[in-house]
């Protein structure tokens, strides 16, 4: 089996949603100053790096990441590899066959940019419009991912890209690095962390796929 870890380390490098805040890596305790071990303390957002939103996210009745099913997050998958430069469309997805598939992540440009590792966030990547979120929602799935940290555009109204999703109970897992991942069918691993009563939680995200 060929092992795919498409969750972004976490480091105080790593780009976050303008807003947000920065991830810090505090050493508590440090045996070289001869405390009894080493202790790192961790402040971040819960929209850090790789992670899943709930539907509370958006929707104040929504359930919470404390409470989505591991079901929802383990199973086949299907990655589609999109050459869009702005936006997914509803175009995009018409043309391929993506019936049957109930978890469907998107490969596009943005996974180069993880590559690049940039610190800064980059307000000019690939997302999802809202005609191709309601095809995806009629399409009863319950996860869709993305390469970059929002299915929305940057300074979208709304977060209307969200609210589709979400309002149709579709589990959303971003901030992928689909860098060295092919398109095609595989097993998604995805475990966000028991952060009770939140709206988002990071996770480790991983597609296993057979080999010959």
């Amino acid at each position: 089996m060929k092992l795919y870890d498409i969750s972004l380390p976490v480091s105080s490098t790593l780009p976050v949603w303008p807003g947000d805040p920065q991830v810090a890596l505090i050493a508590a305790a440090s045996l070289s100053n001869g405390d009894p071990c080493n202790l790192t303390e961790i402040r971040m957002g819960a929209h850090t790096g790789t992670h899943i939103d709930a539907p509370y996210h958006f929707l104040s009745d929504g359930a919470k990441i404390d409470v989505i099913a591991l079901s929802t997050l383990i199973g086949p998958c299907l990655v589609v590899e999109v050459d869009a430069q702005k936006m997914i469309r509803k175009d995009d997805l018409i043309k391929r066959n993506l019936a049957g598939h109930s978890r469907i992540i998107f490969k596009t440009r943005n996974s180069q940019l993880w590559v690049q590792s940039s610190s800064k966030f980059t307000a000019d990547y690939v997302a999802i419009d809202a005609e191709a979120a309601s095809y995806l929602a009629g399409m009863k799935i319950v996860l869709v991912g993305i390469d970059y940290l929002s299915v929305d555009a940057y300074q979208s109204a709304g977060a209307l890209v969200h609210r589709i999703f979400l309002q149709n109970n579709i589990v959303i897992l971003e901030g992928l690095n689909l860098s060295d991942v092919a398109a095609g069918v595989y097993e998604l691993i995805c475990a966000p962390l028991r952060l009770v009563g939140c709206e988002a939680a990071p996770a480790r995200a991983l597609l296993r796929k057979a080999t010959l």
